[in-house]
C-alpha cells in the first residue's frame, strides 16, 4: 500500500537534535499512514540506525558526507509517497502538523508546494534571547504570515512538502548550493517552467526550529549566520543580482553601529552574516582581477603564498592557535591516544630529494624514525623526472623492480606517504596523524597546513577548533596519505611531471568508490621553503593539467573546497 506521505529528514551526527525529531513525527506519521526516512549524511552509525528504528523511521545513510541536497534528494529517490515532507533534523513538530499539510494538499490539487509556520525555539539559559535589544530577527529560518492560510513566495527546508510529480517534473535540489538559497533555486525553476505556479502557506502546519545548549549561545550563533552570509552572496552572485561591495560594507557598517548604539550583543549574529558577505565578495573581486589561467576550473584561484608582514601575522595566529592546543590539553590527550591506537601500521614513504634540501629531507627521515609504527622510506633524486615519474621510479624499485600493476609490491603496507624535500613536520607526527586518520576512516588524507605555510588551497589551512574535516579532496602534496584500499585504483601514478590537476581527479575517484577524504587540523605542517610553482614553469604545470583532465573525471574547484562536515573531537 503507497504511504499517504514521505517524510524525509537528512541528519548529519546530531542525534539529540533527531530524537527529538522523531519523537514528535512518529505517532503522526504512523496515524496517517506516512512513512519517515531518516537520510543519514554522516554515514552509516550504529546509533542513528537504533534511533531510527526506535521510531520506525526508515535508515538509509550515504556513504561518507555528500551535502544536504545530496541527502534530500536520495530521500525522493528512496521514498513512495506522493507528497514528499522536508523538515531539518532540527525541529519539534507541532500537533496536527501533519494532518494539517494533508489536508491542504487534498484541498489544493493544483498547488505542488506547501509551508507552514516556523518558530525559533533557542533552548538553554546564556542564550542568544539574553543579549537581544528585542528588535532582533533570530538568527535562525523562521517564517509567520499569520493565523490563516495564505499564499508564500517560498517554503524553506524546516518546513516544506512538495508533490512528488512537480519534483518529477522540475528536477532535483542543485547539489551545488549549501547553506542557503538551494529551496529558492528550486522553487524559481518551478515557477519558470509552471505558469501560475503557488506555494501555499498552511497556518496549522507548524514547526519549532530549535537550538539547544550550546548551540544556542552566540558563538555558535555567529559561526552559522557567517556561513549562511557567504552563502547568500554567492546565491547573489550567480542570480546576477549582488550589491556593490561598498553596500556590503555599510550593512556591516549598520550592524556594528546597532551593536554599540543599542548593547545589543545579540546582534552580533547579523554582524557575522554582514561579514560573511563582504568576505564573498572580497573573493569575488580577487577572483575576477587574477589571471586568465586562474579560471581554469581545477585551479584554486589563490597562489597560496605567505611573506611580509602578512607571514608575520599568519605567525602569530599559529601560536596562540598552538597555546590554547597545548594549555587545553588537546595535543596531550591525542598524543596519549596515538600511543595505543590504532595497531602497528606498515608504512611506506617515497621522497623526491633535491640535493640543495638534503638538511630539510634528513629532518623529515628523522621525525618519521620516532614513529611506533613500521616505517620505511625511500627517496631519489630528481634526475630530470618530474615527480610522479619520480614517484613511481621508486614504487617500481620495491621488490625487484616488479612494479604495482606487476605485482603490486605494495600490497604489505597499510599506508603511502608521498612527502615533499621542503617541509617541517612536527613532532610525533605520524603517529598523531595516523592515529586520527584510522579513527575517522580516511582513504586519502593530508595533514592541514598551519597558518603561516604556503598553501595553494584554502580548504588545507588549519581550524583552530577542528580535530578532522571530511572534505571533497586532498591535494597532491606536500604530505598526502593513502589508505591501502585506494592502492589498486590509484596506483602507479599517472606519469605527470608537475601533477597538477591530480588531486582533482582523485577528488572524482574518490566520490566514485565511496572513500572518505580529510584533512587533520590536529596534525598540522608548515611548507615554507619553496611556494608552488617555485621550480618550474606556472603555464607548463597548467597545460599538463589540462590535457590530463581533458578526458578524465575531477571535480571543480568549488566543489574540491568544500568541507563536508567538520569533527571537534575523537
Amino acid at each position: 500500500m503507497r504511504p499517504t506521505a514521505s517524510i524525509v529528514i537528512p541528519t548529519r551526527e546530531r542525534l539529540p537534535y533527531l530524537e527529538v525529531a522523531l519523537e514528535s513525527i512518529a505517532p503522526q506519521a504512523a496515524g496517517a499512514g506516512a512513512e519517515v526516512l531518516v537520510i543519514d549524511d554522516a554515514g552509516p552509525s550504529r546509533a542513528a540506525r537504533e534511533l531510527a528504528a526506535r521510531f520506525a523511521a526508515r535508515y538509509e545513510p550515504h556513504v561518507r558526507p555528500l551535502g544536504l541536497n545530496v541527502a534530500r534528494n536520495a530521500g525522493v529517490e528512496r521514498s513512495r509517497g506522493e507528497l514528499v515532507v522536508f523538515v531539518d533534523d532540527d525541529v519539534r513538530v507541532a500537533p496536527g502538523w501533519l494532518a494539517a499539510l494533508l489536508r491542504a494538499a487534498r484541498e489544493n490539487p493544483r498547488v505542488d508546494v506547501f509551508t507552514g509556520p516556523i518558530v525559533a525555539r533557542l533552548e538553554g539559559p546564556g542564550g542568544w534571547g539574553s543579549h537581544s535589544c528585542g528588535r532582533e530577527r533570530p538568527p535562525v529560518t523562521t517564517l509567520d504570515l499569520g493565523p490563516r492560510d495564505t499564499d508564500a513566495r517560498y517554503a524553506w527546508g524546516a518546513n516544506m512538502a512538495i508533490r512528488r510529480s512537480a519534483l518529477e517534473r522540475v528536477g532535483p535540489f542543485d547539489v551545488s548550493l549549501e547553506h542557503g538559497g538551494d529551496e529558492q533555486e528550486w522553487q524559481e525553476r518551478l515557477r519558470a517552467g509552471t505558469p501560475g505556479a503557488r506555494v501555499l502557506y498552511v497556518a496549522g502546519a507548524s514547526v519549532e526550529h530549535r537550538r539547544a545548549g550550546a548551540d544556542a549561545r552566540l558563538f555558535s550563533l555567529s559561526r552559522g549566520a557567517y556561513a549562511r552570509g557567504l552563502a547568500a552572496r554567492r546565491f547573489d552572485a550567480r542570480r546576477g543580482c549582488a550589491p556593490s561591495l561598498g553596500a556590503e560594507l555599510l550593512t556591516l557598517a549598520a550592524c556594528l553601529a546597532h551593536v554599540v548604539r543599542r548593547r545589543c550583543p545579540a546582534a552580533l549574529t547579523t554582524v557575522a552574516h554582514s561579514g560573511g558577505r563582504l568576505r564573498e565578495g572580497l573573493r569575488e573581486r580577487a577572483a575576477a582581477s587574477a589571471p586568465a589561467h586562474a579560471e581554469e576550473d581545477f585551479l584554486s584561484g589563490t597562489s597560496g603564498t605567505v611573506g611580509g608582514f602578512g607571514a608575520l601575522l599568519r605567525g602569530a595566529r599559529d601560536t596562540a592557535v598552538d597555546a590554547r592546543e597545548i594549555l587545553g590539553g588537546r595535543r596531550l590527550r591525542l598524543e596519549l591516544a596515538a600511543r595505543h591506537e590504532p595497531p602497528l601500521q606498515h608504512v611506506l614513504v617515497l621522497m623526491v630529494e633535491r640535493p640543495e634540501r638534503r638538511a630539510c629531507a634528513r629532518a623529515i627521515a628523522a621525525e618519521l624514525s620516532r614513529s611506533r609504527h613500521d616505517v620505511e622510506l625511500h627517496a631519489c633524486p630528481p634526475e630530470g623526472l618530474g615527480k610522479f615519474e619520480n614517484l613511481n621510479r621508486l614504487l617500481a624499485a620495491r621488490e625487484g623492480g616488479t612494479g604495482v600493476g606487476g605485482g603490486a609490491p605494495v600490497n604489505g603496507y597499510d599506508w603511502l606517504l608521498t612527502v615533499d624535500d621542503d617541509v617541517e613536520l612536527p613532532r610525533r607526527f605520524l603517529d598523531r596523524f595516523l592515529f586520527l586518520c584510522e579513527r575517522f576512516s580516511l582513504t586519502l588524507a593530508q595533514p592541514a597546513h598551519r597558518r603561516r605555510s604556503h598553501a595553494a588551497w584554502p580548504v588545507t589551512r588549519r581550524q583552530a577548533t577542528s580535530v578532522v574535516r571530511e572534505t571533497a579532496f586532498v591535494e597532491i602534496g606536500p604530505v598526502t596519505a593513502f589508505a591501502k584500499s585506494a592502492f589498486p585504483v590509484l596506483l602507479p601514478f599517472p606519469e605527470l611531471r608537475m601533477g597538477w590537476g591530480l588531486d582533482v581527479h582523485w577528488a572524482a575517484l574518490a566520490r566514485e568508490h565511496g572513500w572518505r577524504c580529510g584533512i587533520v587540523d590536529a596534525v598540522s605542517i608548515r611548507h615554507l621553503a619553496a611556494p608552488a610553482a617555485a621550480a618550474y614553469a606556472r603555464e607548463h604545470a597548467i597545460a599538463e593539467a589540462r590535457s590530463f583532465l581533458a578526458e578524465r573525471p575531477h571535480l571543480s574547484a568549488r566543489e574540491a573546497g568544500r568541507t563536508l562536515a567538520t569533527h571537534r573531537g575523537w
